[in-house]
């Protein structure tokens, strides 16, 4: 067997080391996004209760901050703030969705 070939091998089994890591990853993302969707619906029927609006900006810009604390180089902050405006914005969705579902409630 090459040497090149040895090192393929090598690498191919790394990639999937790698992969398998990510997929791991992604399932926790996942089940803490359905979690954070979960609490934005519970925000909008408080929201309702006290009559507040869906969109708040100032807490909005709040989060992104949260968030971008977090990064360790201006490449991952600017990943991270259009991976949460996403985030944010299907948030919103989810409590619009939420509010115009329930009878009593006017949506706004």
């Amino acid at each position: 067997m090459s040497q090149s070939t040895v090192n393929n091998t090598a690498h191919r089994q790394e990639l999937d080391e790698w992969r398998k890591k990510i997929d791991v990853i992604d399932q926790q993302l996942s089940a803490l996004i359905c979690q954070r969707l979960h609490c934005a619906q519970n925000i909008s029927s408080l929201k309702s209760r006290i009559g507040e609006q869906v969109l708040q900006p100032e807490r909005e810009k709040e989060v992104l901050n949260n968030v971008l604390n977090h990064a360790d180089s201006p490449r991952k902050s600017l990943a991270l703030e259009k991976i949460y405006r996403c985030i944010l914005e299907e948030s919103r969705l989810v409590q619009h969705d939420w509010k115009s579902s329930q009878p009593d409630i006017p949506a706004s």
